[in-house]
């Protein structure tokens, strides 16, 4: 019996992986695949925390509507992992507070 992946269903063939860093780790990603689905596939699900409550946090509506899924890559703060795509060599880190210097949070 073929396996239904969704690989399978859609009859996809990606190209070779690359490699991405994600807080100085190396993970695999393939052409195409988000940040989200890279860190996803190599069994990250919590990347960002909350302001007040330093609750952990990954993706949440997977459409870019939510801002749950906030990372900084290659230097620039507040980018939405569900759509930015995993490029080779990216620097994906977690987002402290607000992703802006000296911020943490709205101060309440």
């Amino acid at each position: 019996m073929t396996r239904r992946t969704p690989l399978a269903l859609t009859d996809a063939h990606p190209g070779p992986p690359h490699t991405v860093t994600f807080n100085g780790r190396d993970i695999p990603a393939l052409p195409g695949q988000t940040v989200a689905a890279a860190l996803w596939a190599a069994g990250i699900t919590a990347w960002r925390t909350t302001r007040r409550s330093g609750e952990p946090r990954g993706v949440f509506c997977g459409i870019g509507v939510c801002f749950d899924c906030l990372v900084e890559v290659d230097g620039r703060a507040n980018q939405r992992a569900c759509l930015v795509p995993a490029t080779p060599g990216a620097e994906i880190r977690t987002q402290e507070g607000t992703g802006h210097d000296g911020e943490t949070g709205c101060g309440r």
